[in-house]
């Protein structure tokens, strides 16, 4: 026999994970009280299945790939990692899979945390089943937030399921270095993942179906990573569909559009993200379940005005960072109205997520590094834009030479040419994804080319690809 309870709050965020818990730190700053849903981890996806364990298990090996490029220090790293010792740093990193860490941060903001699946049972109303199967009926004075993420899209191939395919879960949780891997997918998770398990000892088969990995970004990048993967071991292979798959007596089995049969211990599909709202009673408010749900720039869903989506589940931007600044962002948005403030819906207004649409960043962390923000070259042109691309081989610049023996990069600038300002930023090498953010800053900026000029890099650094891009700008 199950109990019922109902309780009232001003703000009801449904997904505890980075999204949520910055939608309700916000909210709480600003003394509204707010309650939390989650069903699994406090911390979300991004800190037990995504961000941190990826990048835990890929930090060691890009510091192997940096320090065999060192002279002096290359000849004592030429042995295997200890992949034991990179697997328990990744569970550190996780926290063994625990919350408690978490939850904890939630009291000391004076959250209200219920754990067990919530869905919307109604106008403002959340109704949450406990693991116990009691229900408690959350109410919400002026907001409800979806913060509830995506999961991994599997194609539908006959019999997948028995397959017991990894997704990007089981990729970045694994236990074991599985002696071959066939990873399909061309994008960020089957980059990364390929660069990581190779590394740790795997025969890593990449899949890809078009014509090039990292097809969002400048063509280079993903040629570039391409031929790194290949040189560490990988077997790259582009313009390659997958018809089938089986696994026979523990052995998967890939059978690709060509006939080729591949073998291979464990298959990951990194072939794209579906949200999280197939079961939270989006039906009772007149949406449909299962899709994205459209929002404003103050991340209010399409026609509902105390409805809130914010994170993957909008579909704007799927990375985690860019998910916390529109949470950030909506729980502003929520406090003014809730306060009768003005609301700063203009674009770069404190109301108004406009990075979404024209400066959203993001790092690979493949061995090189892929790093860009803004637009690629093609897409500036799709979107009407008159713009000039300029290139500098990143080897040209001091600091990579002193960064690395045998330095190979590449750096982009897209630049607008009529206002003289950059629509987007590429840059491709060891290292890199730290020089990230000050493209970003000229880009969200709107930073002029002659403001640029008076931006001194400091040598020997990189980040003199700065000056040798205006350079190549002036000089063109």
């Amino acid at each position: 026999m199950t109990e019922t309870e109902t309780n009232t709050y001003d703000v009801v965020v449904l997904g505890a994970g980075p999204v949520g818990e910055n939608v309700a730190d916000r909210t709480r700053a600003a003394g509204l009280t707010t309650a939390v849903v989650e069903s699994e981890l406090v911390g979300g996806e991004c800190s037990y299945w995504a961000c941190m364990p990826s990048k835990a298990l890929l930090r060691p090996v890009i510091a192997r790939a940096d320090a065999r490029r060192v002279p002096g220090l290359s000849h004592s790293v030429q042995g295997p990692l200890d992949a034991s010792a990179v697997l328990a740093h990744r569970d550190y990193y996780t926290s063994n899979w625990k919350d408690d860490g978490q939850v904890g941060w939630l009291d000391s903001i004076g959250a209200a945390l219920y754990r067990g699946h919530g869905r919307l049972t109604g106008p403002r109303t959340v109704t949450v089943t406990g693991p116990d199967g009691d229900e408690r009926v959350l109410t919400a004075r002026q907001a409800v937030a979806v913060c509830t993420g995506s999961r991994a899209a599997l194609p539908g191939l006959p019999g997948l399921d028995a397959v017991k395919p990894w997704t990007s879960r089981e990729a970045t949780s694994s236990k074991t270095v599985p002696g071959r891997l066939i990873v399909i997918g061309g994008g960020v998770v089957a980059t990364e993942m390929a660069t990581v398990w190779q590394a740790l000892g795997s025969q890593v088969t990449l899949l890809v179906r078009g014509k090039g990995l990292l097809p969002r970004m400048e063509p280079f990048a993903g040629e570039l990573i391409a031929e790194a993967l290949t040189e560490a071991g990988a077997d790259v292979r582009t313009g390659t569909s997958v018809e089938s798959v089986t696994r026979e007596n523990g052995t998967v089995v890939a059978v690709t559009g060509t006939g080729d049969r591949i073998e291979a211990d464990e298959i990951l599909f990194a072939t794209g993200r579906a949200p999280r709202t197939d079961d939270i009673g989006l039906e009772s408010i007149g949406l449909d379940p299962g899709s994205w749900l459209p929002v404003d720039d103050s991340l209010r869903v399409t026609g509902h005005d105390w409805l809130y989506a914010v994170g993957d589940v909008n579909h704007r931007a799927l990375l985690t960072h860019q998910g916390k600044y529109q949470a950030r962002i909506a729980g502003a948005a929520i406090a003014a109205r809730a306060t009768g403030e003005t609301l700063l819906a203009e674009p770069w207004g404190a109301h108004a997520a406009t990075a979404d649409h024209t400066a959203v960043p993001q790092v690979v962390f493949t061995d090189p590094e892929a790093a860009a923000v803004g637009l690629s070259l093609a897409e500036a042109e799709e979107a009407g834009h008159r713009v000039k691309a300029v290139d500098v081989d990143l080897s040209t610049v001091s600091g990579a030479g002193l960064y690395a023996d045998g330095y190979q990069g590449r750096a982009r600038m897209v630049v607008d040419i009529e206002d003289e300002i950059l629509r987007g930023v590429t840059f491709v090498g060891p290292g890199v994804g730290e020089l990230i953010h000050s493209a970003t800053i000229a880009v969200a900026g709107q930073v002029p080319i002659s403001r640029l000029w008076h931006a001194v890099p400091s040598y020997p650094t990189i980040s003199e690809v700065w000056l040798r891009l205006l350079e190549a700008y002036r000089d063109a």
